[in-house]
C-alpha cells in the first residue's frame, strides 16, 4: 500500500517534472508563437475610393502566404492570414492596426496604401513596437525601424522622373495632386529640384481624394501651357482625370502627363487609349522581360484570371511576404526585433529584378519609366543600369535627419529614438 502510493507520487513528481517546464516554456513564448499556425495582418482599404488599388494588393498577400504555406509553412507552423478592411479612413487603419496586434496577437502585419493611412498607424506601430511591411512608394522624410518600406523612396522614383521630364519634354511643369500628405511631401521635392535643376513651375493644383471634376483645373493648365503635368492623384480621381483630359483635346503629345500613382491595375479603369502615350514611373511593369517575372505574372493570372494585371504595388507587396519569411527562416524565430535584424542584406531575384534589403529598412531597387500603350500596359522607355540603392531622407528638403542606419540606432546626427524619427516637418 506505502509502495503504491510512493509509485502514485512518483508518477505524479515524474509528470510534474516533464510536463513543468514545458508549460513554463510555452508560457514565455510569444502567443503568436504557440500553436500549429501564426498569424499575420492584411490591412487594406478592401471599400472606399482607395479599393480599387488596395483589394489586388490583399489578394496577392493572400497568394504568396498561400504559396509559402504549400511549401511548407515557417518554422513548423502554417500562415494563418486576419484579413482587415481600413475603409479608405485613416484612423479607422490605426483602429484596426491596434487591434491586430493586441487583440488578434499577429507576427506581422502586410498594409496600407496611402502615406495618410501609413502615417497614422506608424504611431501604433512605434508604441507597441511591432512590425509594418509598407508595399506603396512614398515621399520619404520619414524613416520608422517599426516599418519596412518595400515600395520606392523618392531617389527611386519622384526625383528621376522629374530629371528625365525635364531632359525629355521641356523644362515648364504643372503640378496635380490629391490633398494629402504624399502628393503635398512630393511637389515640395519637385519644386526644390526644378529650381535645382533648371525647370520652371507653371501651376500647382490639390483636389480631395475622391474628387471627379477636372476641367476647370485642365482650363488653367490649357492656360499655362506647360510642357508636361506630373500627376500625384490618388485612387479613382484617376479616371476622371484623364477621361476629361482627353474630353479637353489634350493628347500626350501635347502635354504629357507624368504619374507615380497609376499603373496597370488602375489602367484597368481609365483604359489604355484613353491615357495612350502619357507616363508613369515606377520600378516594376508586368511587361519587365525577367524569368522570374514571366512566372509571378502566369502565377497571378492562373489564380485571379487572365483579365487581372500585376503592378508595382502589387509586386512590392508580394516581394514584401517573401522577404518577411526569408527572415523568419534566417532568424529561426518569428520574434519582431529578430527578424528585423535578419532581414538586413536579404536579397531576393524579385519579378522587378533583384532586390536587397537595406539597413535602412528600405529596399535597393531599379527605376523604370513607362509609356501608356493603348492596351493599358507600359512600353519601359528608361530604366536604370542597376539597382539604386534607397536614400529616405532626400537632400532636396532641409531636415536635421541624414542617418537612418538601424544597425546603428537610426537617426544618426539627430541623435533620437525611433519614437521621434517621423517628427512632422514644416515643408518650403
Amino acid at each position: 500500500m506505502e509502495r503504491r502510493k510512493l509509485l502514485k507520487l512518483t508518477a505524479a513528481a515524474g509528470v510534474g517534472a516533464v510536463v513543468g517546464p514545458q508549460i513554463l516554456v510555452r508560457a514565455s513564448l510569444p502567443v503568436y508563437a504557440q500553436g500549429s499556425t501564426v498569424k499575420v495582418g492584411i490591412l487594406h482599404s478592401l471599400s472606399g475610393t482607395l479599393a480599387i488599388s488596395e483589394v489586388s494588393l490583399k489578394d496577392v498577400e493572400l497568394m504568396a502566404i498561400e504559396e509559402i504555406n504549400k511549401a511548407g509553412g515557417l518554422l513548423g507552423k502554417q500562415i494563418e492570414p486576419v484579413i482587415e478592411d481600413g475603409a479608405s479612413d485613416w484612423p479607422n487603419f490605426a483602429e484596426k492596426a491596434k487591434k491586430l496586434i493586441e487583440k488578434d496577437k499577429v507576427a506581422t502585419v502586410f498594409g496600407c496604401w496611402t502615406s495618410a493611412s501609413r502615417k497614422a498607424v506608424l504611431p501604433v506601430f512605434e508604441k507597441l513596437d511591432h512590425q509594418l511591411w509598407y508595399p506603396v512608394q512614398y515621399e520619404g522624410l520619414e524613416c520608422s525601424k517599426n516599418i519596412f518600406y518595400t515600395g520606392a523612396a523618392p531617389n527611386q522614383q519622384i526625383e528621376p522622373a522629374v530629371t528625365w521630364l525635364l531632359k525629355n519634354k521641356g523644362k515648364k511643369m504643372y503640378l496635380l495632386g490629391s490633398d494629402y500628405v504624399f502628393p503635398r511631401t512630393a511637389n515640395a521635392i519637385i519644386k526644390s529640384q526644378l529650381k535645382k535643376e533648371g525647370g520652371t513651375l507653371v501651376g500647382e493644383e490639390y483636389t480631395p481624394l475622391g474628387a471627379t471634376e477636372y476641367n476647370t483645373i485642365i482650363s488653367k493648365i490649357k492656360a499655362a501651357k506647360p510642357d508636361s503635368i506630373f500627376s500625384t492623384l490618388n485612387g479613382d480621381s484617376n479616371v476622371a482625370f484623364y477621361k476629361q483630359l482627353k474630353d479637353a483635346g489634350i493628347t500626350a503629345k501635347e502635354i504629357p502627363v507624368m504619374a507615380v500613382s497609376v499603373a496597370e491595375d488602375e489602367m484597368r479603369g481609365i483604359g489604355g487609349k484613353t491615357a495612350l502615350g502619357h507616363y508613369a514611373a515606377w520600378n516594376y511593369f508586368q511587361s519587365v522581360d525577367t524569368p522570374a517575372n514571366q512566372a509571378f505574372v502566369k502565377k497571378f493570372k492562373a489564380k485571379f484570371g487572365k483579365d487581372r494585371v500585376t503592378d508595382d504595388p502589387i509586386e512590392a507587396a508580394y516581394i514584401a511576404v517573401q522577404l518577411w519569411a526569408m527572415a523568419v527562416k534566417k532568424a529561426k524565430s518569428f520574434d519582431i526585433n529578430k527578424v528585423r535584424l535578419a532581414a538586413y542584406g536579404l536579397s531576393l531575384d524579385a519579378p522587378e529584378g533583384r532586390v536587397t534589403m537595406n539597413t535602412n529598412n528600405h529596399i535597393f531597387k531599379t527605376v523604370r519609366i513607362g509609356e501608356i500603350l493603348a492596351d493599358g500596359q507600359f512600353k519601359v522607355v528608361y530604366a536604370t543600369p542597376q539597382p539604386v540603392k534607397p536614400e529616405p531622407w532626400t537632400p532636396l528638403i532641409p531636415t536635421p535627419f541624414k542617418g537612418c542606419d538601424w544597425t546603428k540606432g537610426g537617426n544618426i546626427k539627430a541623435s533620437l529614438d525611433s519614437r521621434d524619427s517621423s517628427v512632422a516637418l514644416t515643408l518650403p
